[in-house]
């Protein structure tokens, strides 16, 4: 018996880990959102996990902890924490917007498919560890305001796609959010917008109290917000229903002639897949102009699984150059793991192979070898077993991995090669060099 201490295997809290037939589903999902960024023109960009700290922290405030990194044996009288693990995807691609400025063709229309990690207590839908998909598009001095409409049609396509239960994408305005609280006289609206975000956690009620308890607003104002977070509308005409609550100011106006821009150039969509909603808030300082979240309705006290939003000069903060941006971005993580909690996923095969070439004996092993090589020159995803074992045990092997097909090479030298459908059980003759799988 060894003196090594046995270390017992145990899962860490919010560091999701699937098995290999979960994960293969989860890689599908992520060639087909790839696909669909791509064809709407948006280049692959990859940035370092970690950032420095002045980075991460460089525009307004987050909800999010963030991890910092230090060295195991660092000496504790010295500060080393100055690098974090990035708690989102936009805050690295305005640092790399700006640092590649002179490099890069603008608009610049991005698209990020990493992990992020926010320090944050696991509980159902949030992780410390898990895959976000982005899109961004960044400009100098302004971006169009088509992209505001573009980014949902490229989401709704994806999450469509993807046959997801039932979702809604809402969509909001912060200028109206801000207009409107400064039209009711507030002096300090982005603080109550900060309130307003979080009236899926705290309520109606919640909000109220906040409202006039932290920020001491008047019993009229508490009204007029409460009630502005009330709108619903699914076309142009909800803003008819913002005017009649009275609130006026000029970026009132120009937020809620942004909104019927979007909404109308989205009213091709399915009707009710696309909501204006005038509570959602998205609490990160940084967003300006128009923010998205999107919601399973049969789970309306989950988490967003998708959200974004437009932000005029994120990426200024690190150049002396006006660069707004609008970007989205989908919670992969969120999604599937909800889906496979309710056992809404399908696994796939636990292997990627189309084919397992057998191995006869040790004597016919190089003509094994030989064979699987081809089939992979082919294309043919392949597996080679690992031994000379019984062919019932090489079968059953392929059995319980889902590999389709089996394939046997001559058995003896000019002999013929068969493939077994694992399916119909079906045997028959074939040729390595032209066999195509059905």
């Amino acid at each position: 018996m060894s003196d090594q201490q046995v270390v017992r295997p145990a899962p860490i809290s919010g560091f999701p880990e699937w098995t290999p037939e979960i994960r293969l589903v989860e890689l599908h999902w992520l060639d087909r959102i790839r696909r669909t960024f791509e064809r709407y023109g948006f280049c692959s960009v990859e940035t370092p996990s970690v950032e420095a700290l002045d980075v991460l922290l460089a525009k307004g405030e987050t909800s999010q902890e963030v991890y910092t990194l230090r060295r195991l044996q660092a000496d504790d009288s010295a500060d080393e924490a100055r690098l974090g693990l990035h708690f989102d995807l936009t805050v690295p691609t305005a640092r790399y917007v700006a640092q590649h400025f002179n490099d890069l063709v603008f608009p610049f229309k991005r698209y990020q498919i990493q992990r992020v990690w926010r320090g944050e207590r696991p509980q159902e839908g949030r992780f410390r560890e898990f895959t976000q998909c982005d899109i961004d598009v960044i400009n100098v001095d302004s971006v169009p305001l088509h992209f505001d409409a573009e980014l949902p049609r490229i989401v709704h396509e994806i999450l469509t796609g993807l046959e997801l239960p039932g979702w809604t994408l809402n969509i909001n305005n912060r200028k109206v959010l801000q207009g409107f609280y400064e039209g009711l006289g507030i002096g300090d609206p982005l603080a109550v917008i900060r309130i307003a975000d979080k009236i899926d956690k705290v309520g109606p009620a919640g909000v109220q109290r906040m409202l006039a308890d932290d920020l001491g607003l008047s019993t009229e104002q508490i009204t007029a917000c409460l009630e502005l977070a009330q709108v619903r509308g699914t076309d142009s005409s909800v803003i008819k229903d913002i005017t009649r609550l009275g609130a006026k100011s000029d970026l009132l106006t120009e937020g809620l002639d942004e909104l019927a821009f979007v909404l109308d150039s989205l009213s091709d969509l399915p009707t009710g897949s696309v909501v204006a909603d005038l509570s959602v808030a998205r609490g990160l300082d940084y967003y300006t102009g128009t923010v998205y979240e999107c919601k399973f309705t049969d789970w309306p006290d989950y988490g967003s699984i998708c959200a974004g939003g437009r932000y005029e000069n994120l990426a200024g903060s690190f150049i002396r150059r006006s660069l707004p941006g609008i970007g989205l971005s989908i919670g992969l993580t969120r999604i599937f793991a909800k889906l496979v909690a309710e056992g809404l996923i399908q696994p796939g095969p636990s292997s990627p192979s189309d084919v397992l070439v057998v191995v006869p004996s040790d004597e016919r092993r190089q003509a094994a070898v030989a064979t699987a090589a081809r089939l992979r020159e082919r294309g043919l995803n392949t597996e080679l077993y690992h031994q000379a074992d019984k062919i019932g045990k090489q079968i059953r092997y392929a059995s319980r991995k889902g590999i389709p097909f089996v394939w046997f090479p001559p058995f003896e030298e000019g002999g013929p090669h068969e493939v077994k459908d694992m399916a119909s059980g079906e045997q028959t003759a074939a040729d390595p060099t032209s066999w195509h799988r059905p």
